[in-house]
């Protein structure tokens, strides 16, 4: 890509769909989507690696603002839809209200943040990068942080994506600094969005609430039996979410 940034996708046509992942995981969570998204999504579909994930290059400082301009070149003004993962879906509301874009879907988006929480973050943004002996070792750490563990196999593709190797030694594909980036101001940022936004939850998501979500004034949807990857537990219900904006 233009900016360094990683990505893979499929499909032809508009509108465009531009998913973004969380933090720590990689654009490879998105790849069971592929055939759903052949089947209901008109248009094309995206899926980048956010800077100091993957294969993408990370930034000198992380900020929601900083991420959403690595992704903005992606955007097809006026003609795509951003769906992101919990600071995906922080990303994608900072990016709509920096570029044309056609509707939000912010998925798992953590709502309220507590001083512990924040320095835990803080403390883990300051770690040196860790290294592993072996793959597995690195992958089971890889799904312990992105939250994919027991939802991914650690030979899935998805999950191989979410690590590097050097010199026989393996390491997360993610910048620990990444970590630092912060709470966001969800009602500041919903408010500068001037296109239609959904957020959603999994049923049982501890990262967030339906009466969190839905005091900020946009609709709120609830993706029953989900936890906070329900884009992985349950894509078909998750890619409903897009069918209003898919013209």
């Amino acid at each position: 890509m233009d900016e360094g940034l990683r990505a893979h996708g499929g499909g032809t046509g508009e509108p465009l769909l531009l998913l973004l992942h969380g933090l720590g995981a990689t654009g490879d969570v998105w790849s069971a989507w592929s055939p759903l998204l052949e089947k209901h999504w008109p248009g094309r579909w995206l899926a980048p690696d956010l800077p100091g994930h993957g294969n993408s290059p990370p930034l000198p400082e992380y900020s929601f603002d900083a991420l959403a301009e690595a992704v903005a070149p992606l955007v097809e003004p006026g003609r795509t839809v951003l769906l992101g993962h919990s600071l995906g879906g922080v990303v994608a509301l900072a990016l709509a209200a920096r570029v044309p874009v056609t509707a939000v879907v912010g998925l798992g988006v953590k709502a309220v943040w507590t001083a512990g929480e924040l320095a835990r973050a803080q403390a883990l943004a300051q770690r040196p990068v860790t290294w592993f002996g072996t793959r597995e070792e690195a992958v089971a750490r890889y799904l312990r942080v992105s939250g994919l563990a027991g939802l991914l196999a650690e030979d899935d593709p998805a999950a191989l994506a979410g690590v590097h190797e050097r010199d026989g030694q393996w390491r997360l594909a993610l910048d620990p600094r990444a970590f630092g980036v912060g709470a966001p101001d969800l009602p500041a940022l919903v408010a500068r969005v001037r296109v239609p936004v959904t957020l959603a939850r999994g049923e049982h998501d501890p990262m967030n609430s339906d009466e969190q979500l839905e005091q900020l004034g946009v609709p709120a949807v609830t993706v029953p039996g989900s936890g906070h990857n329900a884009h992985v537990e349950d894509p078909d219900s998750c890619v409903r979410l897009l069918m209003n904006f898919d013209s």
